[in-house]
């Protein structure tokens, strides 16, 4: 299993429109290496959802439920998208500046690369953000 994270900005689509639709296909990557890292997921994945914007925190935990397919809405084979449902809620948001406060986070593409969509976590970063959750 791998460890994603995929940021949305809350007033597009929140943790909230994810776990009141039970799922949803997520769309609307175009950068080039958030869609080479969307194209690595596999249905089982787990995937961290960080509301961009104003909020600036990583809110919930969504499992990947299909394997990357082409944007049905779209026609263009290299726009991917995946299929996801909620898992959890967060009991206690983590914010962008608690992360960036730890010097283990320094690697983390979040910190690196702030303005991606689509990243991965490692099963370290994981664990300790999970850890920082509770």
């Amino acid at each position: 299993m791998a460890y994603w994270l995929l940021k949305s900005e809350p007033s597009t689509y929140s943790y909230s429109d994810l776990e009141r639709n039970k799922q949803t296909t997520w769309d609307g990557v175009s950068n080039s290496l958030a869609l080479k890292h969307l194209r690595t997921m596999k249905k089982g994945d787990l995937a961290f959802i960080y509301h961009s914007g104003d909020e600036k925190a990583i809110v919930g935990v969504a499992e990947i439920i299909s394997n990357p397919f082409p944007d049905p809405k779209l026609d263009d084979e290299k726009l991917i998208v995946i299929d996801v449902k909620p898992k959890e809620k967060l009991k206690n948001p983590i914010t962008l500046k608690a992360v960036k406060v730890r010097k283990e986070f320094a690697q983390l593409e979040l910190v690196r690369m702030s303005r991606l969509s689509v990243m991965p976590v490692s099963a370290a970063h994981w664990k300790t953000l999970l850890a920082m959750s509770k």
